[in-house]
């Protein structure tokens, strides 16, 4: 008879299966255990018991027969704890939080707020009810027993009543049974065909159940990745809309924040919009282009020094109604759309961009937090803001190519078919016929509601400031078009018209300091991280610091030179000669935008020849 057996292992990364003998010992086998789970050092801890009872040590010298460990046992495995942290509760939440990481999945480290909300209870607890309640002050009973994050009737009965369970309710819904969870795992879709498949040609010669992806069957999903979007202040759109009101155009912009804890939703998330960044695109009234924008990584680079991030987007379908009375259209409806397929399309396109990092997947990443909103007008001919996001399912058709907007009907989207240079699994979607009875729909053509999640947009009562407000603020980035540009001179009169003796308040406009970063005459990419420190951390101590630096004093300098030119001109004009044409015979530098004297044929700042 042989004497090989298999011992099988649980820790928080899974099962695995050891092979050993009868009469080997203990330390040979933990050394086989430690070369399975990838351990260098005697990092782990071995027990005969879940309950942490009934150690294996190698310097019990024994062998696994004699210890009663038999073909088929179960033995489990813990971690030691980390250097520093001996508490009983520190190890339980660590390896709570690991066990629930599907095995084979990657590590990843989740954003800060989802390593928040993962070590919160949830629960929602409710007061004794002084009618149903028959149990002292200190019992429980079903009329008053705390109630479960995901509980659909809690969400069905609030004011208003909450469609969508948070994402982190989800993950409590999916974890919550008798098995903890051990077995979930976040998968995310996918619309191609598995590579690696040697039994036939490849497509279009040949497929198989085994690389043949499977049908897609639209649903509403239950749960949604962020629960609330929020302005900081009325400020921050009002000069986002400003494009509008001055051009009729529509415009977009990128929306810079950070995720916090929304209270008024059991495990919920809320983006709050502290900056909006307007990359270069061409609109009109009908139509938005976004154009590439050579500045964007240095954009998401300064944001992250202030402590912000790429929480979404923002666009205008605005028409004007009556200009006298201030209205706007009330065109996006129940009986037209809320979001047309092409905006879904980007939407996904932009969710794909921006993935949300999820320990519970096998690619480490389900889902996204980016969020859209759309500034349109309301039943009140009032211009309203309204959140979305898509849903995982339209990330997935958006992310392989699968959908196409319909040309003559924007509330409809259309399911590709299979070609010769791509197969497109089968899209269905359920509907309710006019006798009442469910019934499945090809999904050519496809209602775009079945992949929008609807998230509610706010201000605060108070308001919040993460950048300081002026009257007199600094120009938006890339409105040439309305001729507010940025450059020194209206470095130089923004400097002027805010004379304020904390430094702290004038330096602290989000566009000011992509300006200081961007510019071409003296970009500050290299030296602005104190500066940029004390914006996030409102220290006024620092950014007094940095304006001592030398760069600063050659801001000033410049400055100071084109606020000279300015008032010379000005007096020239006045004293008795044509402003005018003294500016007309002044010429502009292309590199540095210095206005230089009339006849010089190389600029007085940068030295770079007149073209």
């Amino acid at each position: 008879l042989s004497t090989l057996q298999i011992i099988r292992v649980q820790s928080p990364d899974g099962v695995k299966r050891i092979t050993a003998t009868k009469r080997e010992t203990v330390a040979t086998f933990l050394k086989k255990v430690a070369k399975e789970f990838g351990f260098r050092n005697n990092g782990f801890s071995v027990y005969i018991n879940r309950n942490r009872t009934g150690e294996i040590t190698a310097s019990q010298n024994k062998s696994l027969n004699l210890l009663k460990i038999k073909h088929g046992d179960m033995l489990f495995l813990y971690p030691s704890c980390p250097a520093g942290s001996s508490s009983s509760s520190e190890t339980m939440d660590t390896s709570v939080s690991q066990g629930l990481r599907p095995v084979g999945a990657p590590q990843v480290v989740e954003d800060e707020i989802d390593q928040y909300l993962i070590k919160q209870d949830g629960k929602i607890y409710r007061n004794r009810d002084q009618q149903l309640c028959r149990h002292g002050p200190l019992g429980k009973c079903v009329h008053c027993v705390p109630l479960e994050p995901f509980d659909e009737d809690y969400l069905n009965h609030l004011e208003p009543p909450v469609k969508h369970m948070s994402f982190h309710a989800y993950i409590r819904k999916l974890t919550g049974g008798a098995d903890k969870g051990k077995f979930v795992a976040l998968e995310n879709i996918s619309c191609k065909i598995k590579s690696g498949c040697e039994g036939h040609p490849p497509w279009p010669e040949g497929i198989c159940t085994k690389c043949q992806p499977s049908a897609i069957t639209l649903n509403r999903q239950k749960y949604r990745h962020v629960d609330n979007i929020m302005f900081e202040n009325h400020t921050i759109a009002d000069r986002f809309l400003d494009f509008w009101r001055k051009t009729g155009n529509q415009h977009l912009g990128y929306l810079y924040g950070r995720y916090t804890e929304h209270k008024d939703i059991p495990l919920g998330i809320r983006a709050e919009v502290a900056a909006i960044y307007e990359p270069p695109q061409i609109g009109t009234q009908n139509s938005l282009e976004i154009l590439e924008d050579p500045k964007a990584e240095v954009v998401d680079e300064i944001a992250a020094k202030l402590g912000l991030r790429k929480v979404g987007w923002i666009f205008t379908d605005l028409v004007s109604e009556d200009t006298r009375k201030g209205t706007v259209r009330y065109s996006r409806n129940k009986d037209t759309y809320y979001l047309s397929a092409e905006e879904c399309i980007t939407a996904g396109n932009f969710q794909n961009q921006h993935p949300n990092i999820c320990r519970l997947s096998p690619d480490g990443h389900f889902g996204s937090k980016f969020v859209t909103v759309v500034a349109t007008g309301g039943p009140d001919n009032q211009v309203h803001f309204e959140g979305y996001q898509v849903s995982n399912q339209c990330m997935a058709l958006v992310r392989d190519e699968c959908l196409l907007p319909c040309r003559d009907a924007p509330e409809l989207g259309y399911a590709k078919e299979s070609s010769s240079e791509q197969y497109v699994p089968d899209v269905f979607y359920k509907d309710i016929d006019k006798f009442g009875n469910e019934i499945t729909q090809l999904a050519r053509p496809l209602p775009v509601e079945y992949l929008i999640i609807d998230i509610t947009t706010t201000f605060p009562k108070d308001p919040v400031y993460t950048f300081s407000i002026s009257q007199n603020p600094f120009p938006i980035e890339n409105r040439d078009v309305l001729g507010e540009t940025q450059d020194f001179h209206s470095l130089a009169t923004y400097l002027s018209q805010n004379t304020s003796s904390v430094f702290l308040d004038i330096i602290s406009d989000f566009h000011l300091l992509l300006f200081l970063v961007t510019n071409e005459v003296m970009p500050l990419r290299d030296s602005i991280s104190l500066l940029l420190e004390a914006v996030r951390t409102k220290n006024e101590e620092l950014a007094q610091t940095w304006k001592k630096s030398e760069q600063w004093a050659t801001i000033e300098q410049l400055c100071s030179t084109v606020g000279v030119q300015i008032s010379g001109l000005q007096e020239y004009g006045a004293v008795g000669g044509s402003t005018h044409a003294v500016a007309a015979a002044m010429w502009a530098c292309q590199h540095c935008t210095f206005m230089n004297q009339p006849g010089t044929d190389h600029c007085e700042m940068c030295s770079l020849p007149r073209t």
